[in-house]
């Protein structure tokens, strides 16, 4: 699943999930959670149901469901499995054991829906209180795991401030969990998504925002507006000369395994470098990656 613009959409606003659904984010996910007030969490999880139902062909369908300590976890859980999305967002994930235990809940339900065991996924939104920033150790916890989510707006109102100055920079309780949630992304060996640019009519704070998140190793940005989803995809999608390097170097390796430092167009390549074009090569399209090794 490629997770460079996953687009939010509420599911009780029709017309929104008709515009996400259309428009070529890489997911869409479909909320349950902020999006949608406690009077209408039925309404929403019973209209999430058919969606999944009626769209099994769009890929990337992601179902937010509420945090796991709220009454509504394992009846969002319980509706939306049997649909199959490709992937559960999980929200107020406060350490291991949250990821733990929706491990074992979606095992019970995929088993008693008849699917293939392990086939759901789960993005996890580990920075949106304090408390989960305890622990951020989500290594070799269960291979569903497809990504660590940054969330700075829940995490800023944990802590009463908000989460960017008035130049647009990160406060530092924000900046801080940002810095320890690239890390724990690295560790557990899965992408780190970034939070979402709250204003969709200020593109020039998001191409800013953007930028930073490319620069420091996020492999994608949430998106809430569709308008928002090509700038994205384009500033994660590695250029053509990066890939053709990355396939350069992964092709070199493979012919010398042995080798712990080689020369590429005179410069120096080692193991660092390996993994390193392993990065940029799972962020291109399969078709690029495909020509440039032709080529």
């Amino acid at each position: 699943m490629r997770l460079r613009t996953p687009l939010f959409a509420p599911v009780d606003a029709e017309r929104k999930v008709a515009k996400a659904l259309a428009c070529p984010a890489d997911a869409v996910i479909l909320d349950l959670e902020d999006s949608v007030a406690p009077t209408a969490k039925e309404g929403a999880r019973a209209a999430t149901t058919a969606l999944l139902a009626s769209a099994p062909n769009r890929p990337g369908l992601i179902v937010r469901v509420n945090p796991r300590d709220t009454s509504w976890y394992l009846s969002d859980l319980a509706a939306v499995v049997p649909g199959r999305p490709a992937a559960i967002l999980l929200p107020k994930c406060t350490g291991p054991a949250d990821l733990r235990a929706i491990d074992h809940h979606l095992e019970a339900l995929e088993t008693a829906s008849g699917l293939p065991v392990g086939g759901i996924g789960v993005l996890a939104l580990v920075t949106e209180t304090a408390a989960s920033l305890r622990c951020l150790d989500y290594g070799g916890i269960t291979p569903r795991l497809r990504a660590l989510v940054f969330g700075a707006e829940d995490l800023a109102a944990d802590f009463g401030i908000s989460p960017r100055d008035t130049d647009g920079l990160y406060t530092a309780p924000v900046a801080a969990a940002r810095s320890a949630l690239l890390v724990a992304a690295v560790q557990a060996g899965v992408p780190a998504i970034d939070t979402p640019w709250p204003n969709p009519r200020d593109p020039a704070g998001l191409q800013t925002e953007i930028a930073a998140a490319v620069r420091d190793g996020f492999g994608g940005k949430l998106c809430i507006h569709p308008d928002q989803v090509a700038p994205a995809a384009a500033a994660f999608t590695p250029p053509p000369q990066r890939v053709q390097w990355a396939v350069a170097v992964r092709d070199l390796f493979a012919a010398n395994p042995n080798a712990g430092v080689m020369s590429l167009d005179g410069r120096m390549v080692d193991r660092p470098h390996l993994k390193l074009a392993e990065r940029i090569l799972a962020a291109a399209p399969p078709n690029q990656a495909a020509d440039a090794a032709a080529g």
